[in-house]
């Protein structure tokens, strides 16, 4: 009875009960509005007033096609779907939060600025078309190239663990963690006993998580638990109990920073599963990378400015600068996404990689929701003789998405792309080799979420050893999945290739 009654009043029961009420309300609209011709006239015509916004809108063709499919179907709810979820500018309040983190970005940077231009010119002695997207990605995001960093690869969750483990044991100024899924478990476990023996030593500890990808894995209120016991913490963007466009903004960021010297990002979250010490989708492949020096920096800034847009408060970037400097080992880039501008600098750092391609391009990626423009990418890259291979699941763990990722393998081997499923299980690993050259590795997936919704971030390498291992590492991967050919998609039953048909029209809001 405690069960039901603790359930009852659960954070997760009342907000989904509470949206389940705006949902119902929308339903009676429509009802109501069938029986009154007037009610359906004005609907019907708000959705045709939104397709005429949706046309003259700068938003990526998909997205069009998406949200015109749902004026056509339903055109009642259409418009009044497009004002809720359709438009995603930030209201007065938080454009004066977001101004104001730009501020105090630009405050705690003062006098904290390294001599930036000396690597990408460097860079540029490397190779000019490598130098070409650093500049890019440097230019929109402001994150910069950076030498004096080593660089480590990690092939698996559990040596990624052990690792970090390791690390956070020796931390003695601070440590910054941010990832979008948090769930109770051993991992969990054994790092909150370490953060909480580091904090009795006088180590600041700051943990970000976000609020929807951990509600079902953390107790309600979980960051005013952690805050009792000594943490700071922040439940990024917390599920509100009415329908908004916000709901969408999730922090899908996987970092963490020790002492500003050493840095962590790849496809890990913190949950059981990503060490396989819990089964749910067979075997769990994801990968991270580590980096030691000068390019922690912009792992730092990343989480501070997310965590002074959250909390409120101005943080002194200076304070958090690295204090030792690497062997050099290549050239690395970290850099961040994020929802609240209108540059998708990640999907483009992807084609760029896909465009300057000469021998290869291999691909590791949960999802694969593409929009035209990277679809069309990737087709000229294979027609054009570049050794193009992407490894997604064959175990899935959303049937939806995978029904629309098998759906878009179909014109991709018409051009020449090799596509495999990793069968032992699920590959959570998101990454770009090319050529020896230039590996990108972190948290950005195949999809119009990663692309377009979510902040993310990663790691671009250019020329450095870890490059080799990233390669050697989708090589094995490889051998171990199933290739795919279109006879066998055309083998499958009618209704899995109907459903990720009609399901790809929709994939935009997925």
């Amino acid at each position: 009875m405690r069960k039901i009654v603790k359930f009852l009043t659960s954070r997760i029961f009342i907000s989904f009960l509470l949206i389940s009420i705006q949902i119902g309300f929308f339903v009676l609209i429509g009802i109501y509005a069938q029986s009154y011709g007037i009610w359906f006239q004005l609907l019907s015509a708000l959705s045709v007033l939104m397709s005429l916004f949706v046309i003259t809108r700068d938003l990526n063709p998909a997205y069009k096609i998406g949200w015109m499919f749902l004026f056509i179907v339903i055109p009642i709810y259409g418009g009044l779907f497009y004002i809720l979820f359709g438009t995603h500018k930030l209201n007065r309040r938080l454009r004066a939060r977001v101004e104001q983190l730009n501020l105090s970005f630009r405050k705690g940077m003062k006098d904290a600025l390294y001599s930036d231009l000396l690597p990408i010119r460097a860079l540029e002695t490397y190779s000019p078309s490598l130098a070409r997207q650093a500049q890019y990605i440097c230019s929109i995001s402001g994150d910069q190239v950076y030498v004096n960093t080593q660089v480590d690869y990690y092939s698996s969750g559990e040596a990624w663990f052990e690792d970090v483990i390791i690390e956070l044991q020796k931390a003695k100024s601070f440590i910054f963690l941010e990832f979008f899924i948090l769930a109770e478990g051993q991992m969990w476990d054994l790092l909150l006993s370490i953060l909480l023996e580091r904090k009795k030593r006088g180590v600041r500890v700051c943990l970000m998580y976000d609020d929807v990808g951990s509600i079902f894995t953390t107790p309600s209120h979980y960051d005013r638990t952690l805050r009792n016991l000594g943490l700071e913490v922040v439940a990024f963007n917390p599920l509100r109990t009415h329908l908004n466009s916000r709901l969408n903004s999730r922090d899908h960021r996987k970092v963490i920073v020790i002492d500003g010297n050493i840095g962590y990002t790849g496809g890990m979250n913190i949950a059981d599963e990503y060490i396989n010490r819990k089964i749910k989708y067979g075997h769990w492949k994801d990968t991270a990378v580590k980096i030691t020096g000068d390019a922690v920096w912009s792992l730092t800034q990343m989480f501070l400015q997310l965590w002074s847009f959250s909390t409120g408060v101005t943080e002194q970037f200076a304070l958090y600068r690295p204090t030792v400097a690497a062997k050099t080992d290549g050239f690395v880039q970290p850099f961040g996404d994020n929802p609240l501008d209108s540059h998708n600098v990640a999907e483009n750092a992807y084609i760029q990689v896909i465009n300057m391609a000469k021998r290869y391009v291999y691909i590791t990626t949960p999802y694969l929701v593409l929009d035209n423009e990277m679809l069309t990418a990737l087709k000229i890259a294979a027609q054009s003789g570049v050794d193009v291979r992407i490894v997604t699941p064959h175990i899935p763990d959303k049937k939806g998405v995978f029904a629309v990722t098998r759906a878009n393998y179909y014109q991709l081997l018409d051009a020449g792309v090799k596509i495999y499923e990793y069968t032992p299980g699920f590959i959570h690993a998101k990454m770009f080799v090319s050529d020896d050259h230039v590996a990108i590795i972190g948290t950005i997936n195949m999809d119009y979420r990663s692309f377009y919704l979510h902040f993310e971030n990663a790691v671009v390498l250019y020329g450095s050893s870890a490059i080799k291992h990233v390669y050697e590492d989708i090589e094995r991967t490889i051998m171990l999945s199933k290739p795919i050919t279109t006879p066998f998609l055309k083998a499958r039953p009618w209704h899995h290739r109907l459903g990720g048909m009609i399901l790809k029209i929709a994939a935009p809001m997925l």
